[in-house]
């Protein structure tokens, strides 16, 4: 486990993937920072610590976040290595929770998460999927 120096004190990956799974549960729930700041009684310059795993979240307070999230604490902690057998996800499930992490910190993102699924046509998704492969290649030149 990597770990950075932030503000005079010690963070972890553990840390900033905590933060982001906060992230990533609060934005598909439609809460913002400003929020999930009030019902903790922070400010929402701490959550987006919390967040960045800038700050780390004590016991109690992602304890209160599960809550306020209506998730499970161990939620918080899916996809780190089991700490016991020293197991973790393969490189191919690391690599598609990156890249789903970084899609569903934009809005735009978790709102094609909700909607994409109702979309009934397999054809017509086919179809929007490769309308957006050409619009990133396109980005891509």
């Amino acid at each position: 486990m990597t770990y950075e120096t932030t503000e005079g004190r010690r963070t972890s990956a553990v840390d900033t993937h905590v933060g982001e799974r906060v992230r990533m549960r609060r934005k598909l729930l439609g809460v913002s920072q400003d929020q999930l700041a009030d019902n903790l009684g922070l400010t929402f310059q701490q959550v987006q610590k919390y967040e960045r795993g800038a700050n780390r979240i004590s016991a109690s307070k992602l304890f209160r976040i599960a809550e306020i999230l209506s998730v499970d604490v161990a939620y918080f902690f899916d996809g780190l290595p089991d700490p016991i057998e020293g197991t973790g996800p393969d490189g191919t499930t690391l690599r598609v929770q990156e890249v789903m992490q970084t899609f569903l910190q934009t809005s735009e993102g978790v709102e094609l998460a909700e909607i994409f699924p109702r979309i009934a046509s397999g054809r017509v998704r086919r179809q929007i999927l490769d309308l957006v492969r050409t619009m990133a290649a396109e980005e891509d030149k």
